[in-house]
């Protein structure tokens, strides 16, 4: 495998065994500012993953030696960086084990390279934006501390590991204080994108974000579920 081109650019990692889609989308996502490294099988996606020469990975679920599901689990048990799967169009149980599994988004195949895009901008919108104003405060709700310009969150001395997208769901949460968020509105904070019709993303990634505060925090911190509205933070 090589070395992405060193650049000013945004460092891709296209995990796809398929030649064509990735010859196109190296040459798409390079005139739109990135660069791209195409691996063609799940194993050596995952080193390549978890090199540190990447800013973000886009994974196909259907893969060679080891399929899409099994090389992100691989890459969560280490790293953080964002994820985007490809799944199959309606392919719903794909979609659902990848978020469950800690990837930030999804992208139906055939893909569109223009959808791609807007989806890697707004996953990298997520992660990149730590210096922007509002952000320079703690947040803090009993004993758990969210420092949004440092991407850092604990409860009392423990380090929360969270992913990305679960990073700026509780942060959206703890912002809201007592207030109810919609699924829409937490799926723009998010997820950087509306929400689309018949979407679990949301529900899944809270799914996630509560069996993790529960771990350390037990009954004290409580995501609440407001039937037909959406989700509030409250802590007991």
């Amino acid at each position: 495998m090589g070395k992405p081109n060193p650049s000013d650019k945004i460092r891709v990692l296209l995990i796809d065994d398929d030649a064509e889609l990735g010859s196109m989308l190296t040459e798409y996502l390079g005139a739109e500012g990135f660069s791209t490294m195409v691996v063609s099988n799940g194993e050596d996606g995952v080193e390549a993953a978890m090199s540190g020469d990447h800013d973000v990975v886009i994974l196909d679920v259907m893969l060679p030696l080891l399929n899409g599901v099994e090389a992100l689990r691989r890459i969560r048990q280490t790293s953080g960086i964002p994820v985007i799967m490809l799944t199959a169009k309606g392919d719903h149980v794909d979609r659902i084990v990848g978020l469950e599994m800690g990837a930030d988004d999804y992208v139906p195949k055939p893909c569109y390279p223009r959808e791609l895009v807007a989806r890697l901008r707004a996953v990298l919108r997520r992660t990149e934006g730590s210096a922007t104003p509002g952000r320079a405060q703690v947040l803090v709700l009993g004993g758990l501390r969210l420092v949004p310009a440092q991407r850092r969150a604990q409860w009392g001395d423990e380090p929360l590991d969270l992913t990305a997208t679960e990073f700026n769901l509780l942060e959206a949460l703890m912002r809201g204080s007592d207030r109810v968020l919609s699924k829409d509105e937490l799926s723009e904070k998010s997820l950087g994108r509306p929400r689309e019709p018949y979407d679990r993303s949301v529900d899944v990634h809270v799914s996630n974000l509560r069996q993790k505060l529960f771990a350390l925090a037990g009954e004290a911190v409580e995501i609440e579920t407001v039937r037909g509205v959406g989700y509030r933070l409250k802590g007991n």
